[in-house]
């Protein structure tokens, strides 16, 4: 299958960025360093490219009944122009993707999915659909190639995105400008005579907005937007620090904390299930989970001495025996230590654990710690 490329590939090259296959796409990894990128945007302000993500429609009268049946949060809990972090999961309480859904109207929602799930999140969807009954009253599209996106995250954003994308909503979350959304919240807006929708999100940590649109809308906001922030310290950001800023604030990442063996509850992601909403696939299991415990439990750690970083599949020992992996680590920037997540059994994950990791065939001390590593102020 050849490499897919965003609308913006024109512009990564033009700013120097490395860039790397990711989940089929070629992304940048970084422009000038991932350490510069992750500190910009904790201050200051950064931009990225998401249009790899995809962009799923469900409307319909059936669609909010339908869409409770098989995510783990409640979407009835919505207003028009909210969105929740919530989970796909198979019979067997496994994670088939994480994912935004944002309801658009009464019958109307936009969810929005990881790039390298795409296919398997679509090919589950229409799988139930076809099992349900009133299927005429609903419908349902991948609408990932009608979209690109970007993601405008830190502290000094909303100093200047009402200067970019000015004006009140027209749909969704009714604000009289962009920076009147609440966190969640999603608006449809004008930029320059066209629609895009922005929402109050991001995989940070940091305050800050996504902002989705046709191919030339992204590709003149992207400038747009370095232009206007260039004053406040934006800075073009990679896949790189996109994952050294998530693992900061402990959010998972699909292939690493979740995959379809492992659960939400497993996960710690237990406060994004609706166990009080009624039946949904696998509720079941993740209820037993919940009641009686699992035999792992994702923790955070960071290194107590100095040595490389901890990277994803380095073995993890406890009391001299091996007790499991890295899923995520990295050298954290801003705390300038080694930090990571790992799955261990669920009787030595409590904080405080002296653990060790095993890098380049010798092992290094850690600790488990509580999460997240940062705290935005």
């Amino acid at each position: 299958m050849a490499i897919k490329r965003t609308p913006l590939f024109e512009s990564h090259q033009k700013l120097g960025a490395k860039l790397i296959e990711f989940g089929g796409w070629e992304m940048p990894v970084h422009y000038t360093s991932i350490s510069d990128e992750h500190l910009a945007v904790r201050r200051a302000a950064g931009i990225f490219d998401i249009s790899h993500m995809g962009e799923i429609t469900v409307s319909g009268a059936a669609a909010a009944d339908f869409l409770n049946d098989i995510l783990t949060n409640d979407v009835r809990k919505l207003s028009h122009g909210q969105g929740q972090y919530t989970l796909l999961c198979n019979e067997r309480g496994g994670t088939i993707d994480d994912l935004y859904a944002f309801r658009l109207s009464e019958e109307a929602f936009f969810l929005i999915v990881n790039a390298s799930r795409t296919q398997a999140d679509v090919a589950w969807l229409k799988d139930r659909a076809s099992e349900i009954s009133g299927r005429h009253d609903l419908q349902m599209s991948d609408a990932s190639h009608n979209y690109a996106a970007v993601a405008l995250q830190g502290p000094r954003v909303r100093e200047f995105i009402d200067g970019c994308i000015s004006g009140s909503s027209s749909s969704c979350a009714r604000v009289q400008r962009v920076t009147d959304l609440k966190k969640n919240e999603i608006g449809g807006f004008s930029f320059q005579g066209a629609s895009v929708l922005v929402s109050r999100t991001g995989y940070t940590g940091e305050d800050g907005f996504e902002i989705v649109g046709r191919d030339d809308s992204i590709r003149q906001l992207w400038d747009t937007l370095l232009g206007l922030g260039e004053p406040f310290g934006i800075k073009p950001c990679g896949l790189g620090a996109r994952d050294t800023l998530r693992t900061e604030v402990c959010y998972p990442l699909y292939g690493n904390e979740l995959n379809e063996q492992t659960s939400p509850v497993e996960a710690g992601l237990g406060f994004f299930v609706a166990f009080d909403k009624g039946e949904f696939i696998g509720r079941s299991i993740l209820s037993e989970q919940k009641a009686n415990g699992t035999a792992k439990k994702c923790v955070a750690f960071t290194m107590t001495d100095r040595s490389a970083p901890p990277r994803p599949h380095y073995p993890i020992w406890i009391n001299g025996v091996k007790a499991g992996e890295v899923t995520s680590g990295t050298q954290s920037p801003l705390l300038n230590m080694g930090i990571g997540l790992a799955y261990v059994p669920a009787e030595s994950a409590r904080v405080n654990t002296a653990i060790e990791i095993e890098i380049r065939g010798k092992r290094a001390p850690a600790v488990i710690v509580p999460k997240p590593f940062y705290k935005k102020r």
